[in-house]
């Protein structure tokens, strides 16, 4: 075989008809090695040569032959032969690197595209941008691709009167592409770059469906956005298009965000009010017609919709497990239509995982109704807040508007046994109380469970007390309380009054096999059921973490002031958040970060924020994320600060953190193309030297040395 590659080497045309041929003959180690004989001798084929290989490797799906076709690619661009390579050929093989989890040279493929001008239609590139956002960096390439693309669009640049604007007005983002995009930083956390690409679309002019407003909401909550949330239930709430899938995640994204700012308030009328609603729709003969006040709103419940996302779910991970269609099939659809029912089949995927997420709220027959995990977050909530009166208010209400339990299941009780569990017992107590007061009767497991806590707390006076109130209420507590009672005076020396108690449970002929009721119910929560409320709400406290509201709402405020570039106001406002003790966390300094980007030139600034963000995060918990230090970084590339620059890359590969380097070396040519070109200077300063050294090591990094 060797030599007769030799003698085929001297004559380029017959070594291309062997690199067709072995294309044909799917012998691609062949096929190979005839191209790297070619590019030895003549260097590349000719164009169709080009576009076969491309093509043949793409469809192959084989990562081997993937990235040999993109090296190809890479190759010549880097020979300024940009012209060996058509439009089509380049799509396909994107195509087919982000079909086979290679969403790095798939994204540097359509960047490259629109580098030639030659732009690649939306129905197209969004397919691309779906099997991308499978992965978290594919994710947060998707929606720098729409950044970049949407800013060629941004407040009317192209003229779309034009024909000559045609193919670029083709390109421009659509709704599908932009949800795909959002929904993938949604589900990788990239929630900050979501919210980038939602104040891009008014600008670009892309539409808004039910769908946008569902992942907007999601935007929101995760970003502490409550007044964007309530301003976007006006458009929820109008809609007469939107699934009880839909409608849920809305509630449950709204009720979230309350949490989340401690609005107790809301959050508990939100509740009732589901309630309320839920219960009249019970009573009602037409059901369907009652959620959410839809006599009023015109919403419409549609389970079908709901039916039909889930088989969406089922089609697209068939179509994104499959091969990809054969180049020949793909250029006879001409307007990618085939492409543009399977990004849509995607989306759906990935909304789909989203509404998976949903654990506050469910529906039944299309009523909103609140799940056992809301409770558990409000208990948490008020008992933290130290609101105990209005908790009891709470429960009781939610009691009287759900279907009547017995008194021993009530959730009031859960919480009660739940905060003995936990030692709480003035909080167990007052509970009690509140529930006494408002003539709500305890079962005696509860008395006898909190009596027995404070005998085995030493707490003589709250004894005393509690069994007077037991007694006035007619609560008979069962023999291993009395035995707790009796064993406490014995202890205190209290002879005369151990022995009365004896006398007074002889006298109630009390069954010692009633004091298994509370371990009974106990083992009732382990094993899942009613009680199973207390159980999680044991865990929850006991695993979850404490929320400050205050950081939300400060970070609304620097939020604010950074977006309208009032740069001096976010600056007071972050020492005014740390001096009322609210810990600034990754979302506050992101603020700042792209505040002082936005009004540009404010590197110094930003140079002294980091300082103040790497001794903050060492003295605290708080951890840096991507979106900040890529914040971070694209500022410091920008204003030529690399030994910063450096710093911000050694931290995020030290955290296995996605950068994208491409952007970077695009950022570098474009600011920096001439940077110490020539030979260093005979003399300069240590100074100097230091920062010629970092400008390389990052210009080395990027590729570019």
């Amino acid at each position: 075989m060797a030599g007769t590659i030799l003698v085929q080497a001297r004559d380029p045309a017959k070594l291309s008809m062997d690199i067709q041929n072995a294309i044909l003959e799917r012998r691609f180690n062949d096929t190979w090695k005839f191209y790297e004989h070619h590019i030895q001798m003549e260097g590349f084929p000719r164009k169709s040569v080009v576009s076969k290989l491309l093509t043949s490797f793409a469809e192959t799906l084989d990562v081997q032959w993937l990235e040999k076709a993109y090296g190809i690619v890479e190759q010549a661009f880097e020979e300024g032969k940009q012209t060996l390579f058509d439009k089509e050929p380049l799509i396909y093989l994107s195509l087919g690197l982000a079909k086979a989890g290679l969403p790095v040279p798939a994204s540097t493929i359509i960047r490259k595209l629109l580098e030639m001008e030659e732009y690649p239609p939306v129905t197209a590139w969004s397919a691309i941008l779906a099997l991308m956002s499978q992965t978290a960096p594919g994710a947060y390439l998707a929606a720098e691709l729409i950044l970049e693309i949407g800013y060629l669009f941004q407040d009317g640049r192209v003229d779309p009167r034009k024909k000559s604007n045609a193919p670029l007005i083709a390109m421009k983002p659509n709704t599908t592409a932009v949800n795909i995009a959002l929904a993938g930083c949604l589900l990788f956390g990239t929630t900050r770059k979501a919210e980038q690409l939602l104040d891009m679309m008014p600008r670009v002019g892309v539409k808004s469906d039910t769908n946008l407003l569902i992942v907007m909401a999601h935007i929101y909550e995760r970003n502490g956005r409550r007044e964007e949330l309530k301003k976007l239930q006006r458009y929820i709430d109008e809609s007469h298009n939107l699934s009880d899938i839909q409608f849920r995640q809305f509630y449950n994204c709204l009720l979230t965000c309350h949490l989340k700012f401690g609005d107790l308030d809301s959050a508990s009328n939100m509740v009732l009010d589901m309630l309320r609603k839920a219960r009249k729709a019970r009573n009602s003969l037409a059901a369907a017609t009652l959620v959410y006040d839809v006599a009023a709103s015109g919403i419409k419940s549609l389970p079908a919709v709901a039916s039909g996302q889930s088989s969406n779910h089922g089609q697209s991970e068939g179509s994104e497990s499959s091969k990809l269609i054969s180049y020949e099939e793909f250029l006879r659809d001409r307007n990618f239509l085939k492409l543009e029912v399977e990004a849509k089949q995607m989306l759906g995927n990935l909304l789909a995982k989203l509404q998976i997420q949903v654990e506050l709220i469910t529906t039944d027959c299309g009523v909103l109704q609140p799940t056992q995990r809301i409770y558990v977050k409000l208990v948490k909530s008020f008992l933290e807040a130290g609101k105990t009166k209005d908790l009891a208010e709470f429960l009781i209400k939610a009691e009287q508007e759900n279907s009547p339990v017995s008194n021993d299941h009530s959730a009031l009780v859960h919480v009660i046994n739940s905060c003995i569990s936990l030692g709480w017992l003035d909080q167990a107590y007052d509970l009690l109380d509140e529930m006494r007061l408002a003539g709500v009767r305890s079962s005696p497991s509860v008395y006898s469970s909190l009596l027995k806590a404070y005998c085995q707390a030493n707490r003589a006076g709250e004894v005393a007390s509690l069994l007077r109130d037991a007694r006035k209420d007619g609560i008979q507590v069962d023999s291993s309380c009395y035995d707790a009672l009796i064993q406490s005076r014995v202890l205190q020396k209290d002879t005369q009054g151990a022995l009365h108690l004896f006398k007074e449970m002889k006298e109630t002929k009390i069954s010692r096999a009633s004091h298994q009721e509370f371990g009974m119910l106990v083992k009732g929560c382990e094993e899942g059921g009613e009680a199973g409320l207390m159980a999680k709400l044991l865990r929850e406290i006991k695993e979850g973490q404490t929320i400050d509201s205050g950081v939300h709402d400060w970070n609304n405020v620097i939020h604010f002031f950074s977006r309208k570039k009032l740069m001096q106001d976010a600056e007071k406002a972050l020492k005014k958040m740390r001096s009322l003790g609210h810990a600034p966390n990754a979302q506050t300094f992101h603020s700042m970060v792209t505040g002082y980007a936005a009004v540009g030139g404010k590197y110094v600034e930003v140079t002294e924020l980091w300082g103040e963000m790497k001794s903050f995060a060492s003295a605290t918990s708080m951890k840096f994320d991507q979106e900040l230090l890529d914040s971070v970084l694209y500022t410091f590339v920008r204003g030529g600060f690399f030994a910063r620059a450096n710093e911000v890359v050694e931290m995020m590969e030290k955290g296995n953190m996605f950068i994208d380097k491409y952007k970077y070396r695009t950022l570098f040519l474009k600011y920096h193309k001439t940077l110490y070109k020539g030979k260093a200077p005979k003399f300069q300063t240590e100074a100097q030297l230091k920062k010629r050294e970092a400008a390389l090591a990052f210009k080395n990094w990027v590729g570019l040395c």
